[in-house]
């Protein structure tokens, strides 16, 4: 348990120059809450200008070596592998304030060691910048969990965390391993499971994947295969804790559930946890149940349907997606964070887990069921929704246990039959997950977080309730995220400016007129 409570940087915006130009990074502001510090580092001929986002250190978000220089945003999780490879034992640094027990600074150490390959042995939630002599290499990690954007010409690289970051007039070149966002002209997203590869002289971009989704499939006996998943969950929810109390959202079903139990029992039970709902509907006693087993710290917030909605471009504004089932699904969860209080909070969240093991398709047929899950797999990228933005417009840091590479390693490969078998989806997690929850949780049906919420009704009911037809309710909602992205990503709106109703009421009048197809 050696993650801190926040990584020491949460999100970057920087500048890269070849040949010493003037350097001023733009004004625009992020999402994300914290500290925000700016920092002018590199040499004379290129210099690096950083403006960190971080929650009051940030030393160890910076590492130096021989030359070269990284800035990491987000975490690592399987230090200690790492550091097994680094023969002359834990990193030190040419600078004497930076943090050598850092993230980066283990990062540095293996790039100087194994080049661009050294991101091929990351286990993290992070995204990367590492600046050596007329090169700028940048990295996703396997999920691209936490987003990172590029603008690039030549003699010149801007890079953040965030798109709305890199509204600037100057045209960038097309990027190779990139694809461009919507209404920012030269800004292009680094795919997941990317590294980067820019001679800064040229612009030009070399592109090289460190992880993809796995295709062949393993066939294990039932023992193995939930002993093995088993031993993986628990110690991708491990290396996301440390001494502090973390915070765990819950809905009472069974994906939220086992990480929270699985926190708790690394902890001796000190955890809290909490869940959300709306007047319509809410999963609070199904939580309970759950809390009460493994003894955690529990809270209920009830978020009303008009303060759900206001929070739509919120959600944008931080995910930065277009996609409306994605806005959706993430709703509650921005609305729920901007609730929970305090900053600086670690939570722990069961998202993501339906995605490997095709929780959400309810086809009892095996071969279907695999498309499914090979489809989701191949098509995750881009659409954000595990980025740490969502939490930190409220200051506080998300993970993910059920997408940490180790566990996807896991799950993804497994045969369709261990994860539908004996008339339950997502047996094998059931089955490795049955000793330390409570039966009736184990066995309860599948719920999305929008679905128990009631949120689905709150968003389509917006529209419906001004007009648009139910059979253009699907595409008005595209509409809808599309003007939203448009506004607060694009344009530089903050979302407490956006008037949602107005939104609905303009977007109905286009789909009565049949401009929506």
């Amino acid at each position: 348990m050696v993650a801190r409570t926040l990584p020491p940087a949460t999100g970057f915006l920087t500048l890269v120059e070849e040949g010493g130009g003037p350097g001023r990074l733009p004004a625009n502001p992020f999402a994300a809450r914290g500290t925000v510090t700016d920092l002018r580092d590199g040499t004379a001929a290129q210099p690096l200008l950083v403006r960190l986002l971080h929650s009051g250190a940030p030393d160890g978000a910076l590492a130096h070596r021989d030359g070269l220089t990284v800035l990491l945003a987000g975490e690592l999780y399987n230090r200690d592998e790492l550091l097994s490879l680094l023969p002359e034992g834990p990193p030190s640094d040419t600078k004497p304030d930076t943090d050598t027990d850092a993230d980066a600074a283990v990062v540095a150490a293996l790039f100087e060691r194994y080049d661009t390959h050294a991101f091929r042995l990351l286990n993290g939630r992070f995204a990367a910048l590492v600046v050596a002599d007329g090169r700028a290499v940048l990295a996703t990690d396997h999920a691209g969990s936490v987003p990172l954007y590029v603008k690039v010409t030549a003699g010149r690289l801007l890079a953040a965390t965030e798109a709305k970051a890199l509204r600037t007039p100057f045209l960038g070149r097309p990027v190779t391993g990139a694809r461009p966002v919507r209404g920012l002209p030269g800004v292009h997203q680094v795919a997941a499971g990317t590294v980067l590869d820019v001679t800064l002289g040229t612009g030009a971009c070399a592109a090289d994947h460190t992880w993809q989704p796995p295709r062949a499939r393993r066939i294990l006996p039932e023992d193995e295969a939930v002993d093995t998943v088993r031993i993986a969950l628990e110690r991708a929810v491990r290396t996301r804790l440390d001494t502090t109390t973390p915070l765990v959202v819950i809905s009472g079903g069974l994906d939220s559930s086992s990480v929270a139990a699985l926190a708790a029992r690394a902890l001796g039970h000190k955890i809290d946890t909490v869940s959300m709902g709306t007047p319509e509907a809410n999963e609070f006693p199904q939580a309970h149940t759950v809390a009460e087993h493994i003894g955690s710290v529990h809270q209920d917030i009830t978020i009303t349907t008009d303060e759900l909605l206001a929070t739509l471009p919120h959600t944008v504004w931080a995910a930065e997606s277009l996609d409306p089932d994605i806005i959706e699904y993430l709703l509650p969860l921005t609305a729920l964070y901007l609730r929970v209080g305090g900053t600086g909070r670690r939570i722990l969240t069961g998202y993501g887990a339906d995605i490997p093991l095709g929780g959400m398709h309810r086809e009892g047929r095996l071969a279907p069921l695999d498309d499914a899950i090979a489809h989701d797999m191949a098509t995750f990228d881009g659409l954000n929704e595990m980025t740490p933005t969502l939490s930190a417009i409220a200051g506080h840091w998300t993970t993910h246990p059920y997408w940490d590479r180790d566990v996807l390693d896991v799950l993804v490969p497994l045969e369709a039959g261990l994860k539908s078998r004996y008339g339950q989806d997502k047996w094998v997690l059931r089955a490795a997950m049955g000793d330390i929850l409570p039966r009736e949780t184990v066995l309860r049906p599948k719920l999305g977080v929008h679905e128990g919420a009631g949120v689905t009704s709150a968003f389509s009911r917006l529209l419906t309730d001004h007009g648009v037809p139910h059979e253009h309710l699907h595409d008005a909602k595209q509409t809808y995220v599309n003007e939203l992205f448009d506004q607060v990503v694009a344009g530089g709106a903050h979302p407490d400016t956006v008037d949602v109703t107005a939104h609905a009421e303009r977007i109905s009048k286009l789909a009565r007129s049949k401009a929506i197809r």
